[in-house]
C-alpha cells in the first residue's frame, strides 16, 4: 500500500482578511499612522489597491476619516498603532461621534492575556473599554475568522440611524494568525443596505404640517444633519413651498444659497427671538442654539423637529411635533403633502426680517469696507470672500475663534457640504485633517482658513499635504495670539501672557521646507493675489496673513461662556 503526503491547504491570515473585508464593502481609502503592529496591514492594503495616506499625527488622520464619512455617507477609516497611537486617534473618534460623522477607528493592540492580567506588555492598554464612552460602539476581534463580521458590524453601526464613530480593536496575535483560506473567504460579509430608510409616521407628518400651517412667524432651521442627508433638491422644494424664512447652521450653509431671498442668516438673533413655530431639520437644540431657551428664544415658541433619533426629542425644550425618520424620507413626506401657499407667513413678519437683513447688511458692508492698516479680520476676510465668490468648486475649511466666527458671517456659500468647520464640539485642530480628507475625497481645491492658534494643533500635516501634492491652500490669520496678541504678563518678567504667541512667526516658511509655496502678506490686495495664484496652481500653499495683534475679542463670539475673570482685561 502506497501513501502520498496530503498537500497543505492554502492559508490566509488576519492581515489579509481585514483588507479583503474592506474591499468587499467598497472601502477604498485608509488614513493613518503606521507602527507596531499595523505596518504590514497598511502595506498590504496599499498593495491590494486601497489608497493609504500616512499622516504625522493620528488625530489628524482621524479627522480626515471623519470628514470623509460626512461627505460620502460611507465610514472613513483611520488606522493607528496600539495604546498611545490609539489615544491620539480617540479625540477624532469622539469628535466624529459628537458631530454624527461615520468613521471607524481601527487600532492594533497588545496581547489580550497579558493586558487583562496587567502584566506590562508593550503599549499595554484595554483599548476597547477606553473607547466605549466616546464611540457609538466598540468591538474587539478575538479570532481571525471573526474579522469579516466585525468589519460588517462596524460599518453598519457607523452609518445606520444616527451616524457616529466606531472603534474596532485588532490584537496583534489575531492579525498574524493563519487559518485556512477557504474558511477565511467564507467568513467575509458583504453588507446589504447598511443604512436602511426610516420612514416617518404619517400622523407625525400631518401634525407637523398642521402646526406649520397655523404659524404666523414660522422659521426653518437647517442643521448639518440636513446637509449629510444629501436630499438637497427635495429640501429646497420644501423650504420654497412654505415661503418661510430659513436659518442655516454653519455646516448647512449652501444647502440653499446664502443669498437666497428666504435666508434669515443676517437677521439670526431677531428670528430666533420672534419665531412662533420653529421647524428643526437635522439640527439639535444644543448650545449652538442656546438650548432653545430664553432670552435667545421666545418662551411661547412651538417646535417641530425632524430627527432620526427619538431620544433627541424634548432634550431641551418640549417638541410639539416630533417627526422621527431619516431626513431624506421625512422631507420627501413633507413635500408630498404640502402645496405652494399652504403655509402663509404673516407679511409683517417677512417685512420685519427684510428690514433687519438690510440694516445688518449695511453694517457688515461698512465693516468690510473700512480702511484697515494693519489688516483686521474683516478686511482680510473680504479679500478671501471676493476671490472665492466665483469658485463654487472650492471647499472651505474653517477653525479658530474670531477667524471661525467672523468667516462664517462674511464668506457666503452657494453649494452644499462645501463649508467644513469645528462643528458641534467646537474642537480645534480639525483643520488640516478636514482639508486633506476633502481634497482626497473630492479632488477639488480646498482653502483652510485658520486662526494661528488653531493651525498650531495640526500644522505638521503640511508635510502630508505636500507629500501627496494635494490642492490645499492654508490661510493663517496671524495676529500673534489666542484670540488676540497684545495681552501682557500681569506679573511682569519675560514670559508671555497666556494668550500670546510669537508675533514674528513666519508660518509660510514651514510649507517652503516641504516644497510648497509660501506667501507673506500684509494687505488685502496682496492676500487676494496670493490666494488666486495658489488656487490656480492646484499645488500646496500657505499664506501667512499678518493682521493687527489688537484685533479680535476674547473667545470670539463665545465670551459669555467664559467664567468671570478676577483679572481685569488688558486695556481696561
Amino acid at each position: 500500500m502506497v501513501t502520498t503526503a496530503t498537500e497543505p491547504s492554502a492559508q490566509t491570515d488576519g492581515f489579509h482578511l481585514f483588507v479583503d473585508a474592506l474591499k468587499l464593502n467598497h472601502i477604498d481609502t485608509i488614513y493613518g499612522v503606521v507602527g507596531i503592529p499595523v505596518t504590514d496591514l497598511a502595506r498590504l492594503a496599499q498593495a491590494s489597491g486601497i489608497r493609504y495616506l500616512g499622516f504625522r499625527h493620528e488625530q489628524s488622520a482621524g479627522n480626515a476619516a471623519a470628514i470623509t464619512g460626512y461627505l460620502t455617507q460611507r465610514p472613513g477609516i483611520c488606522l493607528t498603532v496600539s495604546a498611545p497611537g490609539f489615544l491620539n486617534g480617540l479625540v477624532a473618534l469622539a469628535n466624529a461621534t459628537t458631530n454624527c460623522f461615520p468613521m471607524i477607528l481601527v487600532s492594533g493592540s497588545s496581547d489580550r492575556a497579558i493586558v487583562d492580567l496587567q502584566q506590562g506588555d508593550y503599549e499595554e492598554l484595554d483599548q476597547m473599554n477606553a473607547a466605549k464612552p466616546y464611540a457609538k460602539a466598540a468591538y474587539r476581534v478575538n479570532r481571525p475568522e471573526d474579522i469579516g463580521i466585525a468589519v460588517a458590524r462596524a460599518i453598519r453601526t457607523a452609518v445606520s440611524g444616527r451616524p457616529g464613530g466606531v472603534y474596532l480593536d485588532l490584537p496583534a496575535d489575531v492579525l498574524r494568525t493563519a487559518i485556512d483560506a477557504q474558511t477565511g473567504a467564507q467568513s467575509l460579509v458583504r453588507i446589504v443596505d447598511p443604512a436602511p430608510r426610516q420612514l416617518p409616521a404619517p400622523d407625525a407628518i400631518e401634525r407637523a404640517l398642521d402646526l406649520l400651517r397655523h404659524a404666523q412667524r414660522p422659521l426653518v432651521i437647517l442643521g448639518k444633519g440636513a446637509a449629510y442627508a444629501q436630499a438637497d433638491d427635495t429640501l429646497r422644494t420644501f423650504v420654497e413651498r412654505t415661503g418661510a424664512p430659513f436659518l442655516p447652521m454653519s455646516m448647512a450653509k449652501g444647502l440653499l444659497r446664502d443669498d437666497h431671498p428666504q435666508s434669515a442668516a443676517s437677521a439670526r438673533s431677531f428670528v430666533l427671538e420672534q419665531a412662533d413655530v420653529v421647524m428643526l431639520i437635522g439640527a439639535r437644540l444644543n448650545w449652538l442654539l442656546g438650548h432653545g431657551k430664553a432670552p435667545q428664544w421666545s418662551p411661547s415658541a412651538k417646535f417641530i423637529q425632524l430627527d432620526v433619533c427619538p431620544t433627541e426629542i424634548d432634550s431641551n425644550r418640549p417638541i410639539a411635533a416630533p417627526v422621527i425618520g431619516d431626513i431624506r424620507s421625512s422631507v420627501a413626506s413633507l413635500v408630498a403633502r404640502i402645496e405652494q401657499g399652504d403655509v402663509r407667513p404673516d407679511p409683517a413678519w417677512l417685512d420685519a426680517i427684510a428690514q433687519r437683513k438690510t440694516a445688518n447688511a449695511q453694517k457688515m458692508a461698512a465693516r468690510l469696507a473700512a480702511p484697515s492698516e494693519p489688516m483686521g479680520f474683516y478686511s482680510a476676510l473680504r479679500a478671501v470672500r471676493d476671490v472665492l465668490a466665483d469658485r463654487p468648486d472650492v471647499y472651505v475649511v474653517n477653525e479658530g475663534a474670531n477667524t471661525l466666527d467672523i468667516a462664517r458671517n462674511v464668506i457666503d456659500m452657494i453649494a452644499p457640504r462645501k463649508r467644513l468647520d469645528a462643528g458641534t464640539w467646537g474642537v480645534m485642530g480639525i483643520g488640516m485633517g478636514y482639508a486633506i480628507g476633502a481634497a482626497v475625497q473630492s479632488g477639488n481645491p480646498v482653502v483652510a482658513i485658520e486662526g494661528d492658534s488653531a493651525f498650531g494643533f495640526s500644522g505638521m500635516e503640511l508635510e502630508t499635504i505636500c507629500r501627496y501634492r494635494l490642492p490645499v491652500t492654508v490661510v493663517v490669520f496671524n495676529n500673534g495670539g489666542i484670540y488676540r496678541g497684545d495681552d501682557v504678563n500681569r506679573a511682569g518678567g519675560t514670559d508671555t501672557a497666556p494668550t500670546v504667541l510669537m508675533k514674528t512667526a513666519h508660518y509660510e516658511k514651514l510649507i517652503e521646507a516641504f516644497g510648497g509655496a509660501g506667501y507673506h502678506v500684509t494687505s488685502p490686495d496682496s492676500l487676494a493675489g496670493a490666494l488666486r495664484e495658489a488656487l490656480e496652481s492646484r499645488a500646496p500653499a500657505l499664506i501667512n496673513c499678518v493682521i493687527d495683534p489688537a484685533t479680535g475679542t476674547e473667545s470670539g463670539h463665545l465670551k459669555n461662556l467664559n467664567p468671570q475673570s478676577a483679572v481685569k482685561p488688558h486695556g481696561a
